[in-house]
């Protein structure tokens, strides 16, 4: 085997910037509609339960990216102090010779990537006097698409919402010395929504944290915590009433759990999907349409995000700051 980078998550956090993130995101997803190469769907297995998840997503990005795929666990049940629920390694191979690159920590990775491919995606479908973000949930992803957000809309307040308020002050008080930004907690979640332009949930809510009768016309909407079908955390109407755009429309098929319930209930059919957001980005869709419209991005997560994550990680060093593996 030739040698190849491993990437822990001290050095991912300190080399997978937001902002070359973003920009990264924005080029993988425009790749990965433009050239509509069959993606497999991630495989999930639960490890004995339902709160204990064994999670494989192979794939193939751009050739100047490569392949790959992401291998973690996912126990939301873990106690162990300063233990991640998802641990994990996202492989990278060369497209040209078919060689390892790089393993980097799953965790650290998908924390950033996930956050900046949001902001990809606020960018082009929220509108640009956006001044108000809303976050539903106070964990990892809470922090890094507060951080993340800010980069592509000028923010004046953030408000958060957690089911603990001892949890949730401690949150804002970091995120403020953290970014700089006024945030605050709130205990109510409608206030919270119906101040909003943009929201956030990141929570791992299995029922309904958001209600469309919660959120004033012309919010953009991003709605990450669930990534497979079960848990929601929008409502159906929210959903519906709605101009809903997707990461991977093969994906949010099988895998949307808030788009699956409402066609369940026979409220909207595939047609429902309008675009995923490459092709918004492409310009081979409309995002927007107009400054009333709620707009809604539904966030699976795709291989190709982690694998364009780790090849910017491997290019800004050269293979050179990760401990080398012969």
């Amino acid at each position: 085997m030739s040698a190849f980078s491993v990437y822990h998550q001290d050095q991912v956090r300190a080399l997978l910037d937001y902002p070359g993130c973003i920009e990264a995101m924005r080029r993988t997803m425009a790749d990965f509609s433009r050239e509509g190469c069959d993606q497999p769907l991630r495989t999930i297995i639960p490890v004995g339960s339902d709160e204990k998840l064994f999670a494989l997503m192979p794939g193939i990005a751009s050739s100047e990216v490569g392949f790959g795929a992401k291998i973690i666990s996912v126990f939301e049940d873990a106690e162990t102090p300063g233990r991640s629920s998802h641990e994990g390694v996202v492989s990278l191979f060369d497209s040209e010779n078919g060689a390892l690159l790089s393993i980097a920590d799953a965790h650290e990775v998908t924390k950033i990537r996930t956050a900046c491919a949001s902001a990809v995606a606020t960018d082009v479908l929220s509108r640009p006097d956006s001044r108000v973000l809303t976050v539903f949930g106070t964990g990892t992803q809470a922090e890094s698409h507060i951080k993340a957000l800010s980069l592509v809309r000028p923010f004046e307040r953030v408000l958060v919402w957690g089911r603990s308020r001892k949890t949730g002050e401690a949150f804002v008080s970091r995120m403020c010395e953290e970014t700089g930004l006024p945030v605050y907690f709130t205990a109510d979640p409608a206030e919270a929504a119906g101040q909003a332009d943009v929201i956030c949930t990141v929570t791992n809510s299995a029922t309904p944290v958001l209600f469309h009768a919660w959120v004033k016309p012309g919010t953009h909407i991003n709605a990450v915590g669930s990534s497979f079908d079960g848990p929601v955390e929008v409502d159906n109407a929210l959903v519906v009433e709605s101009r809903y755009i997707v990461d991977s429309r093969r994906s949010a098929l099988v895998a949307a759990s808030e788009f699956l319930a409402a066609r369940k209930a026979g409220l909207i059919d595939e047609s429902h999907i309008v675009a995923e957001i490459g092709e918004v980005i492409l310009n081979k869709k409309t995002g927007r349409e107009n400054p009333n419209q709620i707009t809604f991005y539904k966030s699976l997560g795709h291989i190709v995000q982690d694998l364009a994550a780790v090849a910017y990680i491997h290019a800004r060093t050269g293979g050179s700051e990760g401990g080398i593996i012969k």
